[in-house]
């Protein structure tokens, strides 16, 4: 009798902020392992998540969106985002269709947005720095559940015209539409190999940063419209208990206090929100009971702070 080939490799889902990505992921893994929210540049650092299915184990890295970067924090990000790409077996570029076509193919019931010229010049990087770097990949137009089909055509033959994708499937992401035919190409592209993974594992990041992810996911969720990207979240203390439990510490950092402000909320009630929507969540996601305790710290260079891009997996660069 002989052994079945199982295959193994390392899939680098990148595209610009807000594509989708980590909803993506998720879908694929068949478990959440990536903070989806609705703010853009969410994913700080590449979560690995990891996708079963019959002999094929796929290491989905879901990198930082790629952008322009300004800050030190951009940089480091960006430059995540592009070495996942590069040690990667095979790159998904996922593409937000919908913002694609309002820029490009507009019609009568589409005007297009800041943030949709946005998307667009940032899959124009994208697809310069993959020409540079002869790179090929795979093209994802999501969001289709946003658009008819007609529109889509357009859209996908202006992006494969550039040379760079080997091919193009159309999905909606946050629906599951075409996931499973996207799936089942990058199991094919996946080299032989044993596994790297025990198969009931989900994703290799330590279980402080998933906690703090989730807790920086219910924060977001709750002040995405009068806090900006000046939060992090840093798991400083994991214990467990004698009894089963977990007592978890976690510090939230901002920038000024009239950001701490927004975040503890009216006589506390925000963050009571925050801890127990992510209590509710890590319980679920350990097992167990959590016991967490969140505390809100002004820290003006967070975002400077080596330590925190080593917990991110992130590069310091003077």
């Amino acid at each position: 009798m002989t052994e079945s080939v199982t295959r193994c490799g390392f899939v680098a889902i990148i595209g610009a902020p807000n594509a989708g990505k980590s909803t993506l992921v998720n879908q694929l893994v068949g478990t959440k392992v990536s903070i989806v929210t609705q703010k853009v540049q969410t994913t700080r650092f590449p979560v690995r998540g990891i996708a079963l299915h019959d002999d094929c184990q796929m290491i989905l890295v879901d990198t930082p969106g790629i952008f322009k970067p300004r800050r030190r924090l951009d940089r480091a990000m960006v430059k995540s985002a592009w070495s996942g790409a590069e040690d990667a077996d095979c790159i998904v570029l996922l593409v937000d269709a919908a913002a694609q076509l309002a820029v490009k193919h507009p019609t009568g019931d589409t005007k297009a947005t800041g943030a949709d010229h946005k998307a667009v010049e940032d899959v124009d990087m994208i697809v310069k720095g993959l020409q540079d770097n002869n790179a090929k990949a795979i093209l994802a137009l999501n969001k289709i559940d946003l658009m008819k089909s007609e529109n889509l055509l357009a859209i996908a033959d202006d992006l494969y015209k550039t040379g760079v994708f080997e091919d193009v499937l159309m999905i909606s992401a946050e629906k599951g539409h075409g996931v499973k035919d996207l799936r089942a190409l990058l199991e094919k592209k996946m080299p032989e190999g044993p596994w790297l993974y025990p198969a009931d594992q989900a994703a290799d990041a330590p279980v402080r940063i998933l906690a703090a992810e989730i807790t920086r996911e219910k924060l977001f969720l709750r002040v995405h419209e009068e806090l900006p990207y000046a939060a992090a979240v840093v798991t400083t203390k994991f214990e467990d208990k004698p009894d089963g439990s977990a007592r978890i510490e976690q510090t939230i950092f901002v920038e000024r206090d009239s950001q701490r402000s927004i975040v503890l909320g009216k006589n506390g009630q925000t963050l009571k929100w925050i801890g127990m929507k992510s209590r509710e969540e890590l319980g679920k996601l350990l097992d167990r009971q959590v016991h967490l305790f969140l505390h809100v710290q002004v820290e003006e260079k967070w975002s400077e702070d080596r330590a925190l891009y080593a917990q991110f997996g992130l590069e310091y660069e003077s």
